[in-house]
């Protein structure tokens, strides 16, 4: 700040005392005063500050906030979904895939591709012949599944349907379905089976299974001819 200059004529030193008496010369100029508390508010300030960062370009609050907003809605809609899915599957079984379950069984003949018996779950081949086990014991089931395999290869059947159950009432496991299989695989009507599998759904799923059948039991000529 510029100090303010002041000046008075005066003719002797008579007149100096109406000079004081009228204050004519300035007090102190406040510059320094001026600076002495500029100095100390600079203080304040810098002691109030230590610590604190400035930002750079947006506050990262705002983008982390509408991220979590999104992740937000699409689990919820995620959940809906999966609401729906559940309730086509309980109320139509749709989505229900019985070849994804524990349950599921499968199996091939002699020199069979295993694509068969994939086809032969999703229904490629046509049923004409059905076989109902339900309520037999196992003596009585096996004679009744005799009956029905010779019924079966003598009038050239070979799309067949055996219904079992799915065991869910025995103590371990499936009584009449491990059964069925070990009949088809194990016993005199191997050389006969090309393939079976778990049935679909509308079929009876995992309580029941999808055969097919040779027209002619494969011989020990072709096995090693093919296995050749």
């Amino acid at each position: 700040m510029k100090q303010k200059r002041f000046s008075y004529t005066f003719k002797s030193f008579k007149e100096l005392h109406v000079i004081l008496d009228r204050n004519f010369f300035p007090e102190e100029p406040p510059e320094h005063s001026e600076r002495v508390d500029s100095e100390k508010e600079e203080a304040l300030f810098q002691k109030a500050m230590e610590g604190v960062k400035p930002l750079k370009d947006k506050p990262l609050v705002e983008a982390t906030h509408k991220r979590n907003i999104s992740i937000q809605r699409f689990r919820e809609q995620e959940d809906e979904e999966a609401l729906h899915r559940l309730q086509a599957l309980v109320q139509k079984g749709v989505g229900f895939r019985v070849e994804d379950t524990p349950e599921y069984i499968e199996g091939i003949g002699y020199h069979v591709h295993p694509e068969i018996a994939k086809r032969l779950h999703r229904g490629d081949f046509s049923i004409q012949g059905y076989l109902d086990l339900h309520g037999l014991v196992v003596k009585e089931a096996q004679e009744v599944f005799d009956q029905f395999m010779k019924w079966a290869t003598t009038h050239g059947k070979t799309g067949l349907l055996i219904t079992h159950g799915r065991g869910l009432s025995s103590p371990s496991e499936p009584v009449l379905k491990r059964k069925v299989e070990e009949w088809l695989t194990l016993g005199p009507w191997r050389k006969w089976v090309v393939a079976y599998s778990s049935a679909r759904k509308c079929d009876g799923g995992a309580g029941a299974t999808y055969v097919l059948l040779r027209k002619r039991p494969i011989s020990k000529r072709q096995k090693i001819k093919k296995r050749n």
